[in-house]
């Protein structure tokens, strides 16, 4: 790639300079050509004549010391010289800058006044390099926006993550709930069966109670009873005993305990 053309005058003579005002500009000079850029601008700005052309050479040397700032400084106060020349050289440290827009627009004013190719030149390189930034802009964007576009997947992702996991820890909960009222529950069924237990056990008990009493009602009926019966079985036997000794009764009485008593005195069985 051509480097950038630079149109550069260093000055012979200054309008009005004194003696020792040349013997600077001399010194100046051989500085300029030996590439010591910075001694050169400071024994130019040393000189007290104000003239376009002193100004013009303090920026081609501020310039070649790279030092773009002030050199379009200087070249803002060298209005007077050739303005094509001068205007190319603006151009040029706009474009060492980077500020290709002002860099594009100070080399079409030049060729406005004076065809150049060097200015030509410069002119393509200019917007072949802000053509080149724009893409690499563009590129820039899309690589941030589909970097953010990643990110919110991501986000995305994570947070679709997060709400699965906070709905199981729900499920969870809930499961855990389930199981602690299925466990009031059965806690609730056993206390109900056990108090029907008891209830049921007190009522048997009560039958039972009942039970026994009517058993115990019934087993002195029985006694009583039986003790009859034992009085009929020994009155059977006596009779019995008298009919084998050849005696039978012509009358018996009841053994009836309610009857006992009515026996007459006077009777007699047999």
């Amino acid at each position: 790639m051509k480097k950038l053309a630079i149109l550069i005058w260093f000055g012979g003579s200054f309008l009005y300079a004194g003696l020792t005002d040349f013997k600077t500009i001399e010194e100046a000079k051989q500085a300029y050509e030996a590439k010591e850029y910075d001694k050169s601008a400071t024994l130019l700005q040393s000189i007290d004549a104000k003239s376009p052309q002193k100004h013009y050479d303090i920026g081609n040397a501020l310039y070649k010391d790279k030092k773009y700032k002030e050199a379009l400084d200087a070249y803002s106060q060298a209005k007077g010289i050739d303005e094509a020349t001068r205007l190319h050289n603006i151009g040029n440290s706009y474009f060492q800058k980077k500020e290709l827009d002002k860099a594009i627009e100070h080399y079409e004013k030049s060729l406005s006044l004076k065809e150049d190719e060097d200015t030509k030149f410069n002119l393509e390189l200019a917007k072949k390099a802000k053509q080149k930034k724009e893409e690499e802009k563009k590129k820039q964007e899309q690589k941030e926006k589909e970097k953010k576009d990643k990110d919110k997947k991501d986000d995305k992702k994570k947070d679709d993550k997060k709400k699965d996991g906070d709905k199981k820890d729900d499920k969870k909960k809930d499961g855990d709930k389930k199981d602690d009222k299925k466990k009031d529950g059965d806690k609730k069924d056993d206390k109900k069966d056990g108090d029907k237990k008891d209830s049921d056990k007190k009522d048997s008990d009560k039958k039972d109670d009942k039970k026994g009493d009517k058993e115990g009602s019934q087993s002195k009926e029985q006694k009583q009873k039986s003790k009859e019966e034992k009085l009929q079985e020994h009155e059977l036997k006596r009779l019995m005993k008298k009919m084998q000794n050849g005696k039978t009764p012509t009358m018996m009485y009841q053994m009836g305990e309610e009857k006992k008593g009515q026996r007459s005195e006077n009777a007699k069985p047999w």
